[in-house]
């Protein structure tokens, strides 16, 4: 199944969107365990809804789910009413990739893959913040370690727009350099933990199937 949707800087935080550097707070040097699962590399790229029709499988109660907050299953249910065909198993199997596609666009400053992905307000802050480092000579040695965790933590629907806020708990290893290939900041042996709230929408009545990214946050 494919999907859409589809951050992360390494030093100052994003215009009013408040996504840091390397996607939240260091809390410290985090060497990498062994025994917690990493990204998968096989996993859906892009987070889009079935089409009507297909043979998608039905979605799943939110209280089915343990990665779902009370806070969030009347707003699932809500979007689930409007689109009969949303399913919430493969939205949040989608997130994951979309939260590891967005990261490596920005840090590739790949702005026509980030285009696509996010909304106008959230590329316009990618593209500024891209276009910055660039000037500065500076580029990014970023690597997103694993996910730990991905939990729906609000969603809401308001008629056409769905909205879905998720939260991804992860590792990242980040580094900058200068224009002379010089370390200015972070590290590529020590984790980064990061722990950021970005929320999806999507125009349920335009017959579009893709979600896009509509807001960052930092917790």
């Amino acid at each position: 199944m494919t999907f859409t949707i589809v951050l992360l800087a390494l030093v100052a935080a994003f215009l009013g969107l408040r996504l840091y550097a390397v996607l939240g707070k260091r809390t410290g040097h985090e060497q990498e365990p062994v025994a917690r699962r990493p990204v998968d590399a096989n996993a859906p790229a892009l987070l889009r809804q079935p089409s009507a029709g297909g043979d998608a499988a039905p979605a799943l109660p939110a209280t089915e789910l343990s990665n779902v907050d009370m806070a969030a299953q009347n707003g699932v249910k809500a979007i689930g009413n409007a689109d009969r065909n949303f399913d919430l198993g493969l939205f949040v199997e989608g997130s994951k990739s979309a939260y590891k596609m967005v990261l490596e666009a920005y840090w590739k400053g790949d702005k026509e893959a980030l285009q696509s992905l996010c909304d106008d307000d959230v590329y316009a802050s990618f593209a500024e913040a891209i276009d910055g480092r660039a000037a500065r000579g500076e580029t990014l040695e970023n690597r997103l370690v694993r996910i730990d965790e991905v939990r729906v933590v609000d969603a809401s629907y308001d008629h056409p727009m769905a909205r879905i806020s998720v939260r991804f708990d992860a590792d990242i290893a980040a580094m900058v350099k200068d224009a002379d290939g010089n370390i200015i900041g972070g590290s590529m042996t020590d984790a980064v933990e990061t722990h950021d709230i970005w929320t999806f929408m999507r125009d349920v009545k335009s017959g579009g199937r893709n979600w896009k990214l509509d807001e960052t946050d930092s917790v």
